[in-house]
């Protein structure tokens, strides 16, 4: 079964579902939201991550990457110690850096989405190639899923689902303006 088929009227997988899995993200801070929680997500089931996200946005100071990046060790020793969230030193450790190189990014490309736009279109294996030189904790599971969720690749709802039919009107980067897949 797909996520098309499980998550519509469950009460966290079904608003994810049909108001943000897929579609195009243009904010930094949003950007950041969902590499932090696909990051998170690793080794744990995405209701896990859905059911912790309020825990996250408070604990990461709604997801603000200046803040995020300017952490030190007190806030580490904070996030660690809260359960609202996942308390994995790797993971924190890598939503920290990771806020300080979009910092980097936003410098050298204006922000983490023109960042992404100046890199689009490429294959899922070269975005994997790129994100594991360019940030930390970021594999091809965590890559493809950050991607496919903020409407960079192809793939987050079936062409039968309504929602995909929302998303192609919108004009994802993944396709073109015909509606086919951009290679």
């Amino acid at each position: 079964m797909s996520y098309c088929d499980i998550a519509p009227g469950h009460p966290f997988h079904g608003p994810y579902h049909d108001t943000e899995y897929g579609f195009p993200v243009a904010s930094d801070d949003v950007l950041f939201e969902r590499l932090v929680l696909e990051i998170n997500q690793a080794g744990l089931s995405w209701l896990t991550i859905l059911k912790k996200r309020s825990g996250f946005r408070s604990a990461f100071d709604g997801f603000d990457i200046a803040r995020v990046a300017g952490y030190g060790e007190a806030d580490r020793a904070r996030l660690l110690s809260d359960a609202a969230i996942i308390r994995n030193r790797l993971k924190v450790d890598a939503a920290i850096e990771n806020a300080r190189r979009i910092v980097d990014l936003g410098r050298a490309h204006g922000s983490f989405a023109a960042w992404l736009d100046a890199n689009h279109p490429m294959s899922k294996d070269d975005w994997v190639k790129l994100f594991k030189t360019t940030f930390k904790f970021t594999g091809g599971e965590i890559t493809g899923e950050f991607l496919m969720s903020t409407g960079y690749l192809p793939g987050a709802h079936e062409p039968g689902c309504p929602v995909y039919d929302r998303i192609a009107a919108i004009g994802p980067a993944w396709m073109d303006g015909a509606g086919e897949t951009v290679p």
